[in-house]
Formats: C-alpha cells, sequence, structure tokens
C-alpha cells in the first residue's frame, strides 16, 4: 500500500457518489468487478476516491485510487464487498 502523507482534495465531486455499507444488499449484489472498471470505497466515497481495478484475486481486488480521496492512496488491496462500480450515469457528472 502506498500513501502520500497528509490529506489532499478530489478533483472529483466524490459527495455525488452513494454511500453503500459492506453489508448491504447493493454491495452483496454489485460484484462482477473486471479489471479496468472504475470503482470506490462504498462505505465512505471520500476515503479513497475513485479508483481503477488492476487485479483481482478471489475476493481480494487490487485498485489504483491515484490519490484521489482523502487519505491520498494510490494503491490498496480490498476485498471486494468494499468497492462499489460507478454507476455510468454519475461517471460524467464526477
Amino acid at each position: 500500500m502506498k500513501r502520500r502523507s497528509g490529506r489532499t482534495s478530489s478533483p472529483y465531486k466524490l459527495d455525488l457518489l452513494d454511500v453503500v455499507p459492506a453489508f448491504c444488499r447493493q454491495a452483496r449484489q454489485d460484484k462482477e468487478l473486471e479489471e479496468g472498471q472504475l470503482v470506490y470505497y462504498g462505505p465512505h466515497p471520500a476515503y479513497y476516491g475513485i479508483g481503477e481495478v488492476k487485479r483481482i484475486a478471489g475476493p481480494n481486488i487490487a485498485v489504483d485510487f491515484r490519490g484521489t480521496g482523502q487519505f491520498g492512496v494510490h494503491e490498496e488491496i480490498m476485498d471486494q464487498r468494499y468497492l462499489i462500480r460507478i454507476p455510468q450515469k454519475k461517471l460524467a457528472k464526477l
């Protein structure tokens, strides 16, 4: 995991993304993630920002967030239940 020090402001309008807790129905159903898809951390979109799926290993997904969130994370490996695909209709608005 690579992190920058300090918090950053995101170039994206992360407040447009719905908060989706890890164990709710939408989080469990939205799991057909593929490499190259844009995703966000469902419980708190602003924490990690928007990232691209880089690698998939079972339930673990490596995501390149490019420092777009408050935590300044560049790459993180997360359990897929925390990641939500960005809806196409919201992508242009972000």
